[in-house]
């Protein structure tokens, strides 16, 4: 995945507690949200309903002018309030009345009204800016990725803090218009429905709309020369793909895959009920990182998951998160197994569509891959931890507990399971206790020592495993077969083992996590 903004923790606290003397008790919104993962991310004091971004930017020289309007309901009374952003401001304006801003820490934004909203009332906020994206370096790195004809932003758990002023956690989603001004013969991506474009003076303005809400990271902006590609699907949803069009080798590749996302998406509607959005797509950017993510409505992908030939096993991943990680959201980043597991394990299920190789024999080859003593299972995929955060063992870990749940509720249940969580939870916030209550409940079935085993617990499960593997007895059902035969989609689903291996700490304007 990608870096974070780790504080240890005796800072954060001092950090979090950091409320200048002459502010009024309880007045004062919090510069993080709560997640102990990343005390700094997100804010407190308010709920954003909408954010209109209007922007200009200039590929040659990198520079962002952009003007966001933010729409907010208070949730306490506020003397001042944070945004996420690391910017240039030149001012602030809240329900139309200049405001007093300062800066603190790595990104923080801090917005004092001229007069204090009590708790409850609607309010926006207006921050018009400008900078170079590339040039904001937060512990290092930047997750604005400059390309050979413009900019990228992409990446996660933050993302938003280099190119627009935000509550920076997806416990606050929200509605998005997204207004972008480039050279002409230049496009800007970004997510949702592509409202109008025009062009005037040299320049040309393409308006974007997310009308569900979204989380900040999930918010993607490309600007570049693409070759685009439109059409619809059967139930009439726009698709738009855009490939740079300088991808090189790798150019055929991206399009045999990506072109298939329509059918991906089609597919993933019978195994977890409707697409939640009212745009689909994807995008290729000519981008030196290795790594997909889901943004809604069109995932990135950059070229190198293409390196070696087509693999719709990507797509199949990146397209599961738009109902596993986009409609429903994590509350905090400890929960990412909601989003990683079952995206991994709808790849499995991929494998067993195309006859490729069963989720069951994905799961046994992939427990008798990892001996006993591997640091494999030492990562719990219930709470990694933000070192652990985007391991392989909580996509691959993650998937197993997945695989044990159906064979311990039957596929009957198991695909009601599956339908059932992103209907109750659509485009809203859940964490991984929630899950565990929702599967007991449907399936009646007492399951929290299975979830513990496969979640929670440091040491390798019992399971279903080859002879030679030397295993221990059995938790999921023993296979007849002595050996534990490797899958044909093996291959293709570990090609995509660094989807969200956002870079590397040598390639800073991509990003990075290593989860192997």
């Amino acid at each position: 995945m990608h870096r974070r903004f780790i504080v240890p923790s005796a800072l954060a606290a001092t950090f979090l507690l950091a409320i200048p003397a002459a502010a009024s008790p309880g007045t004062v919104g919090a510069p993080g949200i709560g997640d102990p993962y990343y005390p700094a991310s997100g804010n407190g004091g308010y709920d954003v309903s909408h954010y209109d971004l209007r922007l200009k930017y200039q590929p040659t020289t990198d520079l962002l002018e952009g003007t966001a309007t933010i729409l907010a309901t208070t949730t306490q009374e506020l003397s001042r309030f944070n945004l996420d952003f690391g910017l240039d401001v030149h001012e602030v304006r809240v329900n139309g009345r200049k405001a007093r801003f300062a800066t603190s820490g790595d990104h923080e934004l801090e917005v004092t009204p001229a007069e204090k909203p009590a708790k409850g009332k609607a309010v926006s906020v207006v921050v018009r800016y400008a900078g170079k994206p590339s040039e904001l370096k937060i512990n290092g790195w930047s997750a604005w990725a400059r390309t050979p004809d413009g900019g990228v932003a992409a990446q996660e758990p933050e993302s938003a803090v280099w190119w627009y002023p935000s509550n920076d956690h997806p416990l606050d989603k929200a509605t998005y218009d997204i207004s972008v001004s480039v050279p002409d013969g230049t496009q800007a991506i970004s997510n949702g429905v592509l409202q109008s474009q025009s062009s005037k003076l040299g320049w040309t303005r393409f308006n974007w709309r997310s009308d569900k809400p979204q989380a900040t990271y999930l918010t993607t902006l490309a600007v570049g020369k693409f070759d685009i590609t439109t059409d619809r699907t059967a139930d009439g949803l726009p698709v738009l793909n855009a490939y740079s069009k300088d991808l090189g080798a790798n150019a055929g590749a991206a399009r045999a895959s990506i072109e298939r996302t329509t059918e991906v998406a089609e597919w993933l509607t019978e195994v977890f009920g409707p697409y939640p959005y009212n745009a689909l797509g994807g995008y290729v950017p000519n981008v030196t990182s290795g790594f997909a993510l889901e943004t809604q409505t069109r995932p990135f992908y950059s070229p190198k998951q293409f390196a070696n030939g087509a693999n719709v096993s990507v797509v199949v991943h990146e397209i599961a998160h738009q109902w596993y990680g986009d409609s429903v959201s994590v509350d905090g980043w400890k929960d990412i197994w909601i989003n990683e597991g079952f995206a991994r394990y709808s790849q499995w299920l991929w494998s067993e569509k195309e006859g490729e190789g069963t989720a069951q024999e994905l799961a046994d080859y992939t427990y008798a891959q990892h001996p006993a003593d591997d640091p494999f299972w030492k990562v719990r995929p219930g709470d990694p931890g933000p070192d652990n955060q985007f391991d392989i063992a909580v996509y691959d870990r993650g998937a197993l507990a997945l695989q044990a749940l159906r064979d311990e509720v039957g596929d009957d249940t198991f695909f009601e399971l599956l339908k059932g969580w992103p209907a109750e939870h659509a485009h809203g916030n859940a964490n991984v206790g929630d899950f565990i209550r929702y599967a007991e409940r449907v399936s009646g079935k007492p399951l929290a020592a299975l979830f513990d085993t496969w979640l929670y617990q440091p040491s390798r499960p019992a399971a279903p495993a080859a002879a030679d593997a030397g295993l221990a007895e059995a938790a999921l059902p023993a296979r007849s077969a002595a050996r534990v035969e490797r899958p044909a989609s093996w291959k293709k689903i570990a090609a995509t083992n660094t989807v969200h291996d956002h870079g590397d700490p040598t390639d800073r304007g991509a990003g990075g996590h290593d989860h192997r």
